[in-house]
């Protein structure tokens, strides 16, 4: 019995060491559980990424995946941070943005068309991030024209993205045999174009349809003569209406520039049927492939007072949110030199920056060459909340004055009362 009872203590002994120890490492491993639940927390919190958009225009596979090496090797030195491009085309990316402001559905960044920065800053799209860029030790390596495209009303509001401007080419042949050198001047221009106008071929073309291209490529001419679109009434603007009327007059410009586009140009130029056009970059590729064996110089276009071309290309808007800060970065890392020159020479762009502008690959192309040394000419359209209108009265009185129907002064007096009133 006295064994029995001894034997009854010793297992009672042992049950309760055994739930004691149990109970301890049941502690012991909630204890862990919890630790690698924190440590799986912070880890969490170390590599989860803000995630951004951003909206482009550019259409092909071939343009994406060049924004996309942007975006990757922002990523790749911010493992934080994931930037995804989004394609929007370019007929609904006006309309997208607008309803997105009113229904806060927009991404966090905006490649778009540089004379449209200075309007969506006004509506109040774009984030100010003046006190951002006022410390980049390298902003004065842009130049002023595709600086001054991302600023309305003193604030910056993104930066240039990558640049284009309009020069002059010329059928090497038909100059040689006309006798006459590369026009730099109005009046050179005049003579020059009438001497090449013989045989069916016309001395000079443009584009000049009631649209933005026109208003494009008529913004040169009214800077050289020393206005600006706000200026159309002024003696200055009279002038740069009568140079191209005066042109078509005596048939050294085609009437029919009023219904042509810029690549309707290149095909008069193309086929022998123009000897001189004012012309983008974008058409040396087409030039190189469908007539390889024309020879063709380019030069600035023809003076007043001053060179002058106009900017076209896009900008990088950094949009209102709550990833302004790292779409500021995104925005520094991508203008940064080392990045930007690859990708503008994949893109076919012109550099915003003179520093990057001065590498061989631009200065020592002779075709590249003067486009590159035009961003030292080029004007942002505008800028203006407005452009869209002002383009529109501005590309009005350029038909009237080409097609006769007006005189120079007519048109550009009627146009800048138009202006007035919008401005008001």
């Amino acid at each position: 019995m006295r064994r029995f009872r001894l034997w009854t203590l010793a297992a009672t002994l042992v049950f309760a060491i055994a739930l004691t120890g149990c109970g301890n490492n049941s502690s012991e491993n909630t204890s862990k559980e919890s630790d690698n639940a924190s440590a799986t927390q912070v880890e969490k919190a170390a590599v989860e990424k803000k995630k951004l958009t951003l909206w482009f225009y550019f259409e092909g596979k071939e343009r994406f995946d060049k924004l996309k090496t942007l975006t990757d090797g922002f990523t790749a030195q911010n493992p934080n941070v994931e930037i995804e491009p989004v394609y929007v085309p370019f007929a609904d990316l006006k309309k997208r943005l607008s309803v997105g402001l009113a229904a806060e559905d927009l991404p966090d960044l905006v490649i778009i068309d540089n004379p449209d920065h200075a309007a969506y800053a006004a509506m109040g799209l774009f984030a100010d991030i003046t006190d951002e860029v006022s410390t980049w030790t390298d902003k004065d390596q842009f130049y002023e024209g595709p600086w001054s495209s991302t600023i309305y009303d003193g604030k910056q509001y993104g930066v240039p993205l990558g640049s284009n401007n309009l020069a002059l080419y010329y059928n090497e042949q038909m100059l040689a045999d006309a006798g006459v050198t590369p026009p730099q001047t109005w009046d050179e221009l005049r003579e020059a174009a009438k001497k090449l106008t013989k045989n069916g071929v016309t001395g000079l073309g443009i584009s000049a349809p009631a649209n933005e291209e026109g208003t494009f490529q008529f913004l040169p001419w009214l800077l050289s003569a020393g206005a600006n679109y706000d200026q159309l009434g002024s003696p200055e603007g009279i002038k740069a209406f009568s140079v191209l009327a005066d042109l078509i007059k005596d048939g050294s410009m085609s009437k029919e520039i009023i219904n042509w586009t810029q690549s309707d140009v290149l095909k008069q130029f193309s086929t022998g049927k123009v000897a001189m056009m004012v012309n983008g970059p974008w058409q040396l590729p087409e030039l190189a492939s469908t007539v390889p064996d024309l020879k063709f110089g380019l030069t600035f276009v023809p003076k007043d007072k001053a060179f002058s071309s106009v900017l076209g290309g896009e900008n990088l808007g950094v949009v209102k949110g709550d990833h302004v800060k790292e779409a500021t970065a995104f925005v520094k890392y991508v203008v940064s030199p080392e990045v930007i020159k690859p990708f503008l020479q994949s893109f076919g762009y012109f550099p915003p920056r003179k520093d990057v502008a001065a590498d061989p690959y631009w200065t020592e192309n002779p075709q590249l060459k003067v486009f590159a040394e035009n961003m030292e000419y080029a004007m942002p359209r505008g800028p203006h909340p407005k452009w869209p209108e002002i383009s529109n009265v501005i590309s009005q009185a350029m038909s009237k004055a080409f097609t006769l129907h007006s005189t120079p002064e007519e048109a550009a007096k009627d146009a800048q009362s138009k202006i007035d009133a919008i401005l008001k």
